[in-house]
């Protein structure tokens, strides 16, 4: 199974931490750019005529601020030139201040049957500080219009002023209204980022602090019943993300719209970040891919190895040794002797101890060839 893509670019304002090609500025092309997408999937169909599809992800910039009939002729363009299988997972992601009763009905009548709701903290001060464009009553008043449906919730730590209690209070809400999955990401302050200033004036808490913090969310969310399945993904049972495990189990994947990645068949390439670069190249009947990579065995070995060590499951050595035809714990025992402390070691996996799991890259790096 493979899954499927599309970037929505646009949003009502950019946070201060966001480095991702959005542009809150552009949304009057709305119509012009879902129409490139829409034609963008239609060119890429023949190529991808004999995969089967198990997941569609609309992601972002901020999906739901556009409008719904938009979505609407997405996934049902998705439906008209991909095979996608008949239980689908098909996620959007969603601004708890840009949705509406109408446009969560029109998302379930089209198929839509997963929602990832941006709270990121239920601190309103918090939130205006991150530049957010919805306050705590919004996401309130967006989790009761998805109750009873399956949805993830973002929340962020390492926040400037951040207190312990404040991440219990996000982690809470989203439980007590309903979610079924949370993701718990520490910020990253992206060089050119308003945040990334903060970074620079000492103003956001250091290393040891966010490790705590985190710590302490994961005690949080084991308390009301969500398991890590992945460093930053916790979950009720059953409902992991399906196509965030396609990535971290290096599955296939298509991407559409501008800066939309993709791998398919080893090869992995990047659309064009520029949005007038790709409505010229879709316009003209031409991929707006500006980098492309075929991927060897070494990349790929490195790609296995450090997805699935940033899982609770690890790697499991009889799929290794399937896939590349060697044993993983005799091609990696120096790795996992000097990482014997950090590590569960079993016949049948290897895998990182849930309480270095947050420092896993530090781990990671010793079993990467290149």
């Amino acid at each position: 199974m493979a899954g499927i893509y599309v970037h929505i670019p646009f949003c009502k304002s950019k946070c201060r931490y966001c480095d991702f090609a959005s542009f809150p500025d552009k949304i009057g092309l709305a119509e012009s750019y879902m129409a490139c997408v829409y034609r963008e999937m239609a060119m890429r169909a023949p190529e991808l005529a004999d995969y089967k599809f198990d997941t569609l992800y609309i992601g972002g910039g901020t999906p739901s601020v556009i409008d719904e009939s938009y979505i609407a002729m997405l996934v049902a363009a998705a439906k008209k030139h991909y095979a996608l299988s008949a239980d689908a997972e098909i996620t959007i992601e969603m601004n708890p201040g840009t949705v509406s009763a109408s446009k969560i009905d029109m998302y379930k009548k089209v198929g839509i049957n997963r929602f990832s709701v941006g709270l990121q903290s239920a601190n309103d001060r918090l939130l205006a500080d991150l530049g957010r464009v919805h306050t705590l009553n919004q996401f309130i008043t967006c989790a009761k219009l998805l109750k009873g449906t399956n949805f993830s919730v973002d929340i962020m730590i390492g926040l400037k002023g951040q207190t312990t209690q404040d991440i219990a209070q996000a982690i809470e809400v989203a439980a007590m209204y309903g979610a079924s999955h949370i993701s718990m990401y520490a910020l990253t302050p992206e060089d050119g980022t308003p945040v990334y200033t903060d970074y620079l004036n000492g103003e956001l808490p250091d290393g040891d602090e966010v490790a705590d913090q985190y710590e302490f969310g994961v005690k949080k969310l084991a308390q009301l019943g969500f398991a890590r399945y992945e460093v930053s993904n916790f979950c009720k049972k059953g409902k992991e993300s399906r196509h965030n495990l396609n990535y971290w189990r290096r599955g296939e994947y298509i991407g559409f719209g501008v800066s939309a990645s993709s791998c398919i068949n080893n090869v992995r390439f990047t659309n064009t970040f520029d949005l007038d670069e790709y409505f010229k190249c879709i316009i003209s009947n031409h991929f707006a891919v500006i980098d492309r990579t075929e991927i060897t065995e070494e990349e790929r070995r490195d790609e296995y190895v450090m997805l699935a060590l940033r899982t609770a499951a690890g790697v499991d050595l009889k799929e290794y040794e399937k896939l590349f035809g060697v044993r993983f714990e005799r091609e990696y025992a120096a790795a996992i002797a000097k990482n014997a402390g950090f590590l569960d070691v079993s016949a049948d996996r290897v895998a990182i101890k849930g309480e270095h799991l947050f420092v896993q890259n530090n781990i990671i790096i010793d079993f990467l060839k290149d």
